[in-house]
């Protein structure tokens, strides 16, 4: 098999990280914890790019390219400290919508999505759910006209900030069943919906969102399904993947920042890169960038497949493997720069908090070993 990118996927690469190093100087980038949705210059840039439609299908607007070409740009959005959620809203909400929505719900939402016009966040992690997908205590019952919605979510990502939700809720059976899930659509501005943002160690922000009394009519309920967990999985998958090729982009930019600090650093006389044991070092952390990027490319070939249990196996090994080697590099390049890794004066310090906050997003690296060993009949749980 070849693996080597083709003449556009470099294309893609190059011109994303020229872009981004021009136009998105991390060091002014503002922190994303609370309402700014009057503020969306870069958000607006991206969609001119072409950025926000690239994974979505070409009848809505979007350019229909895989996931490979979503983790060239998602390494690129590492690498420039990108804050904007580009991954909760365009790879996993658009992409749950586009999958699984209604011919009506994908006209009227994913051409606004692929213009910049609209932002999605999941709201679906609940409090004593750890990880667990198919953990959802928010009820929907029926009531007049559709459902009534009453529940609590928690760590929303990019929820501060979204026009739209899609909220996860029980039409039916107990806390922890696989059946019985439904996702509903629901602006922002709902009668009973509140939003309460959070700051988060990496800026970007999330949410709690309240349901208190929200009636949705059954034009909200995505796709009309109320088997909801299997196409939710699977795009949290696909998510999982988009931001494994961003830590690798983190990973990389880390590498390099560090490489020219031990060349440039004189200590006792001669530069940093003369010490050999620092030389293992940096070995050590070029080593655990390949070995990601091969980890990260693997996890979105299989994700383009139609093999939906590959798909799980392939994004928690890379989550386990990239999550861990994201922290490696981050560490001892804080390490190798001294006291100046953890000051504002360089980005190392952000490149280290994003890739902390990034290891966290869709389940630790623990959940997805025991996610992983279940998966592949090794396990007994992956709660």
């Amino acid at each position: 098999m070849d693996l080597t990118f083709s003449q556009e996927q470099i294309l893609l690469r190059n011109s994303a990280q020229r872009y981004l190093a021009d136009h998105y100087p991390p060091l002014s980038r503002p922190p994303i914890a609370s309402d700014q949705r009057g503020t969306r210059t870069q958000w607006r840039e991206f969609a001119k790019l072409g950025w926000l439609g690239m994974p979505l299908p070409e009848d809505c607007g979007g350019l229909g390219q895989g996931m490979v070409e979503v983790g060239i740009l998602m390494q690129a959005f590492g690498r420039g400290l990108v804050s904007e959620p580009y991954v909760p809203s365009v790879v996993l909400c658009a992409g749950l919508i586009a999958q699984a929505g209604s011919p009506a719900q994908r006209r009227a939402v994913l051409p606004r999505v692929v213009a910049g016009e609209t932002r999605i966040a999941l709201a679906h992690v609940e409090d004593r759910a750890r990880f667990t997908l198919t953990h959802v205590e928010t009820t929907a019952r029926p009531g007049a006209g559709g459902w009534v919605l009453n529940g609590r979510k928690t760590a929303v990502l990019a929820g501060a900030d979204a026009d739209h939700f899609l909220v996860s809720a029980r039409l039916s059976g107990a806390t922890r069943d696989p059946s019985g899930i439904g996702l509903f659509l629901l602006p922002r501005g709902t009668d009973g919906l509140s939003i309460e943002p959070w700051a988060t160690l990496d800026g970007a922000g999330v949410a709690v969102i309240g349901l208190d009394r929200v009636a949705a009519a059954d034009e909200n309920l995505l796709g009309g399904s109320r088997d909801a967990a299997a196409v939710l999985e699977a795009n949290v998958d696909r998510a999982i993947c988009a931001s494994c090729a961003e830590l690798v982009g983190i990973m990389d930019a880390v590498l390099d920042a560090t490489l020219a600090y031990a060349r440039t650093r004189i200590q006792f006389g001669q530069p940093l890169a003369a010490n050999q044991v620092l030389r293992h070092r940096l070995v050590d952390m070029s080593v655990a960038c390949e070995e990601a990027r091969s980890m990260a490319l693997r996890a979105a070939l299989i994700a383009d497949t139609a093999d939906a249990a590959a798909g799980a196996l392939a994004a928690s090994a890379a989550k386990v493997k990239i999550a861990r080697s994201a922290m490696l590099v981050t560490e001892q390049a804080v390490q190798l720069h001294g006291a100046m890794g953890v000051t504002d004066e360089l980005n190392i310090g952000a490149y280290l908090k994003r890739a902390l906050s990034l290891g966290i997003h869709f389940g630790p690296v623990e959940h997805h070993l025991r996610r992983h060993a279940l998966l592949s009949g090794r396990g007994r749980t992956a709660a």
